[in-house]
């Protein structure tokens, strides 16, 4: 006899709706569940949703808000989506970044195009001052560009929404540059986000990593969140440690690549801190011999030098693209 659902799919399904419910200000129902559900390429029926939450709210994980059926998330729900299977998680981040360099449409010659970007969260009492303390890594290009977009709690940043009590802001993704060689052709293997030690304001070697293709989160968000970071020391002595990301491209296209990224400089994207040559190590890390190794700013070196100031921020790294044209220089802020 065919079995018409597998466990896995359900599971995989109801964590979906759980971050749905998550990343929303207000309960939702299942029409617009299941409404974005389809735009994660997840297609369920109306119904089918219902069904999903009825059994969640048995479980606790969600509960039943008004009189229809908006559902919000329970503290059990959270717990659950920290806890989902371990094999839904792997290779989740290099996922992302796959994804995110496929849909970048940014056109260097016009300056305007879909660009990846990272969305960090800020309790809306603090984000003066948190602006201010980010601002000086932004002027020592410190990360990838000093364009930004901001957005108070209800209003979006690309498809994220941002939190009751909270203030969304997006800063530019090192992913950027995976897109930008993408549509010129160039092939760039991403393998690992780390903590960069910088001496005299020179990229030393890397002294953490993660590799993408086992985390389920950004690296960066992990060393946030572990102060692993030193990024205002660089600031001001030019000394400490950063966050950078670690990519591969084709020995080959290294001469392109370097005039890509020169074009990309000049635009006011700073993105890129070194391209090693050929089979030679680059931060002390060794690459393949028909490879050439480069490394990228990560785009959170601001947010991170906040986190060390001691202000509350939540990441959400690596999430969604926004039009070049609606991020503005953090000097306008």
């Amino acid at each position: 006899m065919k079995q018409l659902f597998k466990p896995e799919d359900i599971a995989r399904k109801g964590i979906l709706i759980l971050k749905i419910l998550n990343e929303s200000p207000e309960p939702l129902g299942a029409r617009v569940i299941a409404r974005k559900m389809s735009e994660q390429n997840v297609q369920i029926s109306e119904r089918t949703v219902r069904y999903h939450l009825k059994f969640m709210d048995e479980r606790g994980l969600t509960k039943l808000v008004g009189r229809r059926d908006g559902r919000a998330i329970t503290s059990l729900g959270m717990d659950e989506i920290k806890n989902a299977r371990v094999q839904d998680k792997i290779g989740l981040s290099i996922s992302r970044i796959d994804v995110l360099s496929f849909k970048t449409t940014f056109n260097l010659k016009k300056m305007r195009g879909l660009t990846p970007v990272n969305i960090s969260f800020f309790p809306q009492d603090q984000f003066k001052k948190a602006l201010a303390s980010m601002k000086p890594v932004f002027q020592k290009n410190l990360a990838v560009s000093s364009r930004v977009a901001c957005a108070p709690a209800g209003k979006y940043l690309g498809d994220i929404i941002v939190p009751k009590g909270k203030v969304g802001m997006a800063t530019i993704c090192s992913i950027l540059i995976n897109g930008v060689l993408l549509k010129q052709g160039i092939p760039i293997d991403s393998k690992f986000g780390g903590i960069l030690q910088v001496k005299n304001n020179e990229p030393l070697r890397f002294v953490e990593l993660i590799h993408y293709s086992g985390s389920s989160l950004d690296p960066s968000e992990i060393f946030i969140r572990g102060k692993m970071t030193s990024v205002g020391q660089v600031v001001e002595k030019g000394e400490g440690k950063i966050l950078a990301n670690f990519r591969e491209i084709p020995a080959l296209s290294r001469d392109l690549v370097e005039d890509i990224t020169g074009q990309l400089a000049k635009a006011g994207i700073h993105g890129v801190l070194s391209i090693g040559s050929a089979g030679n190590p680059v931060g002390q890390t060794n690459v393949d011999l028909n490879k050439a190794g480069m490394i990228l700013i990560g785009g959170l070196n601001p947010v991170a030098k906040a986190h060390e100031e001691g202000f509350d921020v939540d990441n959400k790294a690596m999430s969604t693209v926004m039009e070049y044209e609606d991020l503005r220089s953090i000097e306008e802020l």
